[in-house]
């Protein structure tokens, strides 16, 4: 009698994007929920509950939680935004602060078997978790936040007249008919930028590891030593991509908030 081996939902479907890709999960007043966005609020909800509670210990030398949270926030302050932004930088760090955490408690989300557990609990195949910066959807959100942020930082430091007045630089006139132009298509490619980076990165190590996973499918087919070691080299191989995820999770974070942050300083700081 043949041993049936029981292989999760991503195996058996022989897609790796089926784990990916948005899922409808409700409606709402018509528009359909996706399990990224029920996430995203997920990673919200938390951020409300943590920052509170790490707020809570009064002591005049932070320890715990308090201290983890506020070191980071003092180097991102002081490392990334500070050297930037210069005297504006208090302005934009509850904004680059918020961005940085939701990103970041998004990904790590993302990066928990919660699909799997709730199938294996329930033994129906689930869609509730996922990761909500692998939509380009919520990345383009987090882009369009971004953009609002960028210029509406740059009017308000140095006036909408001369604000304008910067994508039209002091040159000889008849090169603004080009770099006009120009400066107004940069403007919508850096949140472009920002939505496309996120999106892909985040998208592409979960793509990596479905099909490393799908090799293990191979051990259905027999116990032979070739598909057994086809196995545990994907086994071994998806446990790498993981924790290389949890790196992901942290750089990707850093690199919206970097690249926002200069963003923010060219429109802020054009003379710089």
């Amino acid at each position: 009698m043949t041993p049936t081996l029981l292989v999760p939902p991503v195996l058996a479907s022989g897609d790796p994007l089926s784990h990916v890709l948005p899922h409808k999960l409700f409606e709402v007043g018509g528009y359909s929920i996706p399990n990224t966005l029920v996430m995203l609020c997920v990673a919200g909800v938390l951020m409300l509950l943590v920052f509170p509670l790490a707020a809570r210990n009064k002591d005049r030398v932070p320890t715990g939680m308090r201290n983890l949270v506020e070191s980071v926030l003092s180097a991102l302050r002081d490392g990334v935004v500070r050297p930037v932004l210069h005297e504006a930088t208090d302005k934009f760090m509850p904004f680059l602060w918020t961005v940085f955490f939701l990103i970041l408690f998004a990904n790590l989300l993302g990066a928990l078997p919660i699909n799997p557990l709730i199938t294996a609990v329930t033994g129906h195949a689930s869609h509730f978790g996922g990761t909500a910066t692998g939509d380009i959807s919520i990345t383009a959100a987090l882009a369009i936040c971004a953009f609002l942020a960028i210029h509406v930082g740059g009017i308000r430091e140095q006036g909408f007249v001369h604000y304008c007045q910067n994508f039209a630089p002091h040159v000889p006139w008849p090169l603004l008919f080009l770099l006009v132009p120009l400066e107004i298509m940069g403007a919508i490619v850096k949140p472009f930028a920002l939505c496309i980076r996120l999106f892909a990165n985040m998208i592409a190590g979960h793509i990596v590891l479905a099909i490393l996973l799908g090799f293990s499918g191979l051990l259905a087919d027999g116990v032979s030593g070739t598909s057994a070691g086809v196995t545990v080299g994907s086994v071994l191989g998806a446990t790498f991509i993981s924790l290389l995820e949890l790196f992901v999770a942290f750089l990707q974070a850093y690199i919206f908030t970097f690249l926002a942050t200069l963003f923010i300083g060219m429109a802020v700081h054009p003379e710089h």
